[in-house]
């Protein structure tokens, strides 16, 4: 069986979307900008999400005291030597709330990172909580020169299951944050985590 995007691949892996739409391969570089989120600093909510820990899987070069340019210097040349060599990058902006800043800051970091050489667009992890028009309008400027996606953390549409893993948000907020983000012409991502405390297989499915 031949799906929509033209394999036999049950899902479209990120690998060969990429190459269909850029031509080669692209390298994803993620970094880490020193934010945080407002189920953290107080504002919702302190500790985090329960399950957070991105120690876990931040690369050892991401830090956010080291310079956004160093990180994804260095980031380039961790996966030219761990994995094949790629030309063109997106730059992913990773832990923790990535748009949970004052316009004005994010404008500097996003520019910043799109000026590196071989950088062709940005990976904007967030939660549904943390972007306004405001916000999603510069994006959908800057989708217009680069390929901009914007991730956002989901993780579960039951708000019985958000609420018990402090995530202080609702699935209705998520709703409204993915149709603005597509409102300004945004590639949109969405994460999800299953098997989350007291769901069930059916409630999954």
């Amino acid at each position: 069986m031949i799906y929509l995007w033209n394999h036999n691949r049950r899902y479209n892996a990120f690998a060969p979307y990429f190459k269909e739409l850029f031509g080669e391969r692209v390298q994803k570089i993620s970094v880490d900008a020193g934010f945080t989120c407002p189920n953290r600093d107080g504002t919702k909510g302190r500790g985090g999400c329960t399950y957070c820990n991105n120690n876990a899987f931040n690369p050892s070069y991401c830090h956010p005291e080291k310079p956004l340019e160093q990180q994804i210097k260095e980031g380039i040349a961790f996966h030219q030597v761990r994995y094949r060599r790629a030309n063109k990058y997106l730059v992913y902006f990773q832990p923790y709330s990535n748009t949970y800043a004052p316009l004005e800051r994010l404008k500097e970091l996003y520019t910043t990172a799109l000026k590196q050489p071989g950088v062709i667009g940005l990976v904007i992890g967030t939660r549904p909580d943390c972007v306004d028009r405001e916000k999603l309008h510069y994006l959908g400027e800057l989708a217009k020169e680069h390929y901009i996606t914007i991730e956002y953390g989901l993780e579960s549409i039951y708000d019985t299951t958000l609420e018990r893993i402090n995530r202080q948000h609702t699935y209705e907020e998520s709703v409204q944050a993915i149709r603005l983000s597509k409102e300004y012409g945004l590639h949109v991502g969405a994460h999800f985590i299953f098997g989350l405390p007291g769901e069930s297989r059916e409630m999954m499915m």
